[in-house]
């Protein structure tokens, strides 16, 4: 063990003990537990002024930690805006009792292992210290049992735990939302059928892909779906997350009368050795993955479809894992919502430039209509200026400026200063926590049905 420093369940609210958090500069001391997702270092890209730069880390000595360590020196030695992070790290197999116990931060960080996360968070939570976790929370129904658990806890205890949502930050997810508000674009929300749900959501993932400008090593425990959690629970709950925000914004939600699992099914992705080789830098499958490999190909339970009701709506969640993206692309979303008088649809293929981009496709394309969108882009406008719309043989395609596009990776900044003034605010908005429930229920119930 080693010390070292790199220099570089409730719908109520949940209320802060006193001291409460005041915006004060530093007086957010951050906690970064067992790092093994390139996502506890997002957090760090960019420093904030409640923010002190001296960052605990607790962790076992490994890859892992040298990967995200790595990470943060990157971005205290980059040319443009670099950050100034001084990490003290704690290595040790002791690192999660070495954290309760010194108790040094307010906040903590957890990015990684989803198998151990569920326990991470309630072990930090019992001990009086806010939760900021990375998605998801929670991999299967006996996870989801202890999240309740822990978010009892955070209310009892005064702390919060908030999960990091960065699709909500999205230009076009905002704008899909904002054009689904508007009774004269939109209508109302269908029903929909499980045939023709009324809200789809899919996204297709890589396992090999580049972060910060670097191609990225994957941890070999991210191809086991018992550490890692399988496609319908691990990535599907920002795909849920978005159902709820955008169909019922505001809306406390409760998972025990309002979702209704109709079905739900899984498939694999087959990696081959070679593959596996060169994203996690390993000269062979390790022990643990011996059950999923057949013919020195290895399975991985990473796709996800879910077909469930929300309060009456019909909605579909799928998830998809390829190896690599095709050239020039990343990772895809498509959304599509249904309303009485309009499609509005996120693509992103190849006809957008693998640009997120939407569109509004009115059931009944006539003048009257053409008046009443323009007279809501006015609106829209004012809220995001420079946003245009471009009429096409199906509708419009909304134009959303370069300056909105601002990437994936800039949202998890965004997340962050969203929980620092709901520290300060003492509370998360009533709707979060019991939807943070309905959500991980929805997965891990999906998962259950689909095994």
């Amino acid at each position: 063990m080693s010390i070292v420093a790199l220099v570089a369940f409730s719908a109520c609210t949940t209320t802060v003990k006193k001291p409460a958090f005041t915006g004060a500069a530093g007086e957010v001391k951050l906690i970064t537990l067992d790092p093994g997702h390139f996502h506890a270092a997002l957090v760090q890209k960019n420093m904030y002024s409640q923010v002190s730069p001296n960052v605990l880390v607790y962790a076992p000595e490994g890859d892992d930690l040298r990967e995200h360590l790595a990470k943060i020196v990157a971005y205290n030695q980059r040319q443009e805006q670099p950050t100034a992070w001084n990490e003290i790290i704690y290595q040790g197999s002791d690192f999660l009792e070495k954290m309760l116990a010194e108790k040094k931060g307010n906040v903590m960080i957890t990015a990684g292992n989803n198998g151990k996360k569920t326990a991470y968070i309630k072990s930090a939570i019992d001990a009086g210290i806010n939760v900021l976790a990375d998605k998801p929370m929670a991999i299967d129904v006996k996870n989801f049992e202890l999240l309740k658990q822990a978010f009892a806890s955070a209310q009892q205890n005064g702390v919060l735990l908030y999960d990091i949502m960065t699709e909500r930050f999205e230009i076009t997810t905002m704008l899909q939302k904002e054009f689904s508000l508007s009774p004269e674009v939109f209508g109302v929300l269908d029903d929909g059928s499980p045939e023709s749900p009324s809200v789809t959501k899919e996204s297709v993932h890589h396992f090999a892909k580049f972060v910060s400008g670097a191609a990225l090593t994957r941890p070999a425990w991210f191809f086991d779906v018992r550490q890692q959690g399988e496609g319908i629970v691990a990535v599907t709950p920002q795909l849920v997350d978005l159902v709820q925000w955008e169909c019922f914004p505001d809306v406390i939600l409760d998972y025990t009368q309002d979702i209704e699992i109709i079905s739900a099914k899984r498939w694999a992705t087959k990696i081959s050795k070679e593959q596996f080789q060169q994203v996690t830098k390993l000269p062979d499958f390790p022990d643990f993955l011996a059950g999923d490999i057949r013919n020195d190909t290895l399975y991985v339970y990473s796709n996800g479809e879910i077909n469930y009701q929300l309060k009456g709506k019909h909605a579909k969640i799928v998830v998809v894992w390829n190896y690599a993206a095709p050239e020039g692309a990343g990772d895809t979303h498509y959304s599509l919502m249904q309303g009485s008088k309009a499609r509005l649809i996120i693509r992103q293929g190849a006809e957008q430039a693998y640009k997120p981009t939407l569109f509004v496709e009115p059931v009944e394309n006539n003048p009257a209509y053409e008046a009443a969108l323009n007279g809501f882009l006015t609106k829209v406008q004012a809220k995001y200026p420079g946003i245009e719309l471009k009429k096409n043989d199906a509708g419009w395609e909304v134009l959303t400026p370069a300056k909105y596009h601002n990437g994936h990776e800039a949202h998890f900044g965004q997340v962050t200063e969203h929980f620092l003034q709901y520290l300060t605010d003492g509370k998360l908005p009533d709707w979060e926590v019991p939807n943070m429930i309905a959500k991980y229920y929805t997965t891990t119930k999906a998962l259950e049905m689909a095994k």
